[in-house]
């Protein structure tokens, strides 16, 4: 499950350098990052304050589903 934190301006350098050894994540701007839900687990260990901002969940199976019935 991929989720997007960001996070607090004073922890930025810490989380950057647990997120480079921990987490095959993607950086974006304003301290804005995609990360695993091990690494999210691993900042909150090291005491790194984050917002989280959306979660990717697993995919909803359309399998047996006709095309008049809800999803």
């Amino acid at each position: 499950m991929t989720i997007v934190i960001r996070v607090a301006e004073q922890d930025r350098a810490r989380a950057w350098g647990i997120l480079v050894r921990h987490s095959p994540g993607t950086a974006l701007p304003n301290n804005t990052f995609l990360v695993s839900e091990g690494a999210a687990r691993r900042l909150r260990g090291a005491g790194i304050e984050f917002t989280e901002i959306s979660r990717d969940g697993p995919a909803v199976g359309t399998a047996g589903a006709s095309t008049s019935e809800r999803i």
